[in-house]
C-alpha cells in the first residue's frame, strides 16, 4: 500500500512538472498545444484543466523566487 502510494505520488509530481515545462514553453516562445484538435470535448476541458495548473506553478514559482535573496533578475 505504501509503494503503490509512493509511486503515485512519484507519478503526480511528474505530471505537474511536464505541466510547468509546457507553460514555460508557451511563456517563451508562444507555442501551446492545439486544444482544437482534441475532438472529445471531455478530454479537451480536463486537458486545458491540465495545462493551468502548469501556469499556476509556474505563476507561484516566480513570485516566491522573485522575494528570495538567492535570485536575482539578469539583464537580458
Amino acid at each position: 500500500m505504501i509503494k503503490m502510494i509512493g509511486r503515485l505520488a512519484h507519478i503526480s509530481f511528474d505530471l505537474v512538472l511536464i505541466s510547468g515545462f509546457l507553460a514555460g514553453i508557451k511563456r517563451s516562445t508562444g507555442l501551446q498545444p492545439d486544444l482544437n484538435k482534441i475532438e472529445n470535448k471531455d478530454v479537451q476541458f480536463y486537458t486545458q484543466k491540465y495545462l493551468n495548473i502548469g501556469e499556476s506553478i509556474l505563476d507561484n514559482s516566480v513570485a516566491f523566487l522573485s522575494n528570495s535573496q538567492y535570485f536575482t533578475r539578469g539583464n537580458k
